[in-house]
């Protein structure tokens, strides 16, 4: 393979400013991951911690193998909403005895692990991520429930949790549940159906009514341990498969049932040697403008991505605004399209459907590097066809099979966001950078179009216009389209699986390559009909 050439000067100014406005934005999301890790905040944390209780990631931590990483996914869940960032539970992926398992653990410190609308679209999310990437769950309960004040928003789509949760055991995934705490209500058919089921003794609580509610739907009395203590799981109604003596045991327990599920991955191991990239990824800080209207090349952050800084392009002087071609990263084969300029024209948008083609063919991975504004418009560019052949590459990103990886390194406008497997076209993973945006276009096109319209239309009615109206509208408009596309705001919306520090973005990756590989690695030869 060619290794990639650095001509990144880190002592340059205009590097040195990217870095710092980087470095200032990393500090923010610290400060944002500093309240999901506050968790329902230092009162309840103690309370908890004086119950003789756990706290979720400290949970994890035991229950993962030692000196092994947690790539937590959705940290920001909930971010600029009127519930606690975080979303009152933890998710994401680590190896238990050898294993990558998908695990969730509720957050008890925020408002006693209840759910609320956006730990739904966390789990479903989780759930989800564990299916496709055929990963066994891990489910580590304390949780009263659904949030009652948000119940309409809860209720009738949550009974997907409980759906997902059996469709998982029918497809040959394991599915284990830890019970620390009170699993209550609807909460009680998680345990219900799971595969295998942990409580832990004279902490457990699983019950689909607690004692007032029987007592008013049935007049009977009843404690909490008679009518849903471990011990009575255990001995008389067999919901509990094993009764642990306390949190430590019960996660013990959780390790030993991974470790005899005799699990093995279908897809390949790494078929390459491990090499480090020859390039520092503290350059990365620096490679990104602040000012997402300057291009970068990408070819700069694919050096401090791949095994060994090598990278075979395909089509180097076709379509040049996409970089596209092969490399390894961790030792997995993998294909990467990258956006050099921006713009995607006619060009672009076949050498890609191409690429995407090629890679199915060869049954390897994809990584998209987001950095995009769109698809060209204009008169030349609709006469040359930059409908259909945008829909072709459209197409075969719906289409392919093969694991798409997708990290946002700049800007994300428009059709482009579809084209470079956004969201919407269902990456396995999606991660953003601090400097990202995403939105139909930008604030100041977006305003822009909405004024010349408004001037339209005043004119078709013969009415004079207000231009000072028009420019605090402009200006209203600007501000909330550009909040609106920040990293926080769409992480916080589950737009992505996180916002990552640039630096760990290799390992991020490497992590999801190899989660990916639990499952079968396969393309496909069907891509439908492409329009010439």
């Amino acid at each position: 393979m060619t290794v990639l050439k650095s001509t990144v000067d880190t002592a340059a100014a205009e590097h040195v400013a990217n870095r710092e406005a980087m470095l200032a934005k990393l500090a923010a999301l610290d400060t944002d991951h500093a309240k999901a890790l506050a968790g329902g905040g230092a009162k309840y944390v103690d309370r908890h911690h004086k119950r003789g209780k756990l706290l979720p990631r400290e949970r994890i931590e035991l229950l993962l193998d030692e000196d092994t990483a947690f790539l937590e996914l959705s940290p920001l869940a909930a971010w600029g909403t009127d519930y606690t960032v975080g979303a009152s539970v933890v998710a994401g992926i680590g190896v238990i005895n050898g294993v990558e398992c998908l695990i969730t653990a509720n957050d008890p410190t925020v408002r006693g692990g209840a759910s609320n609308p956006w730990t739904l679209k966390k789990s479903v999310r989780a759930m989800d991520i564990a299916v496709a990437n055929r990963l066994p769950v891990l489910s580590l309960v304390e949780s009263g429930g659904a949030d009652l004040p948000s119940q309409s928003e809860i209720f009738i789509p949550g009974g997907r949790m409980f759906r997902d949760l059996t469709r998982a055991s029918a497809a040959g995934l394991p599915t284990i549940t830890l019970v620390f705490g009170n699993s209550t209500a609807g909460g009680a058919y998680i345990p219900g159906m799971s595969d295998h089921v942990v409580m832990v003794k004279q902490q457990a609580k699983v019950f689909l009514g607690g004692p007032p509610l029987v007592k008013m739907a049935t007049g009977e009395e009843s404690d909490d341990e008679e009518l849903g203590g471990a011990d009575m799981h255990a001995a008389v109604s067999g919901l509990a498969d094993h009764l642990a003596e306390d949190e430590r045991d019960a996660l013990r327990i959780g390790r030993d049932i991974v470790a005899r599920l005799n699990w093995r991955k279908l897809g390949p191991g790494p078929t390459r040697a491990v090499v480090e990239p020859r390039y520092d990824a503290e350059d990365l800080l620096g490679i990104a403008p602040s000012d997402l209207r300057l291009p970068f090349d990408p070819r700069e952050v694919i050096a401090r991505l791949v095994d060994g800084s090598e990278f075979d392009e395909f089509k180097p002087r076709y379509g040049t605004s996409l970089v596209t071609g092969w490399a390894s990263l961790h030792g997995y084969p993998v294909g990467i399209l990258a956006n050099a300029r921006g713009v995607l024209f006619s060009a672009e948008a076949q050498k890609a459907t191409q690429f995407i083609q090629l890679a199915n063919s060869a049954d390897v991975p994809l990584i998209f590097l987001q950095n995009t504004t769109g698809y060209m418009v204009g008169k030349e560019y609709e006469q040359a066809g930059i409908i259909k052949h945008g829909a072709m590459m459209i197409n075969a990103v719906s289409n392919s099979t093969v694991p798409h990886l997708t990290v946002v390194l700049g800007a994300s406008y428009g059709a482009g966001n579809y084209g470079m497997c956004g969201r919407a076209y269902d990456p396995r993973f999606l991660f953003t950078w601090p400097n990202a945006k995403s939105a139909v276009m930008g604030p100041a096109q977006l305003a822009g179009v909405l004024s010349i319209v408004a001037r339209q239309a005043a004119a078709a009615k013969g009415a004079p216009y207000d231009d000072e109206a028009d420019k605090n509208l402009r200006a209203m408009v600007e501000g909330q389209i550009e909040a609106q596309s920040l990293a926080p705001f769409l992480s916080g919306r589950l737009y992505d699986d996180g916002v990552i520090d640039p630096r760990d973005t290799r390992t991020v990756l490497g992590i999801c390559l190899s989660a990916i590989h639990s499952a079968q690695v396969s393309g496909t030869r069907n891509f439908g009909v492409f329009r010439m």
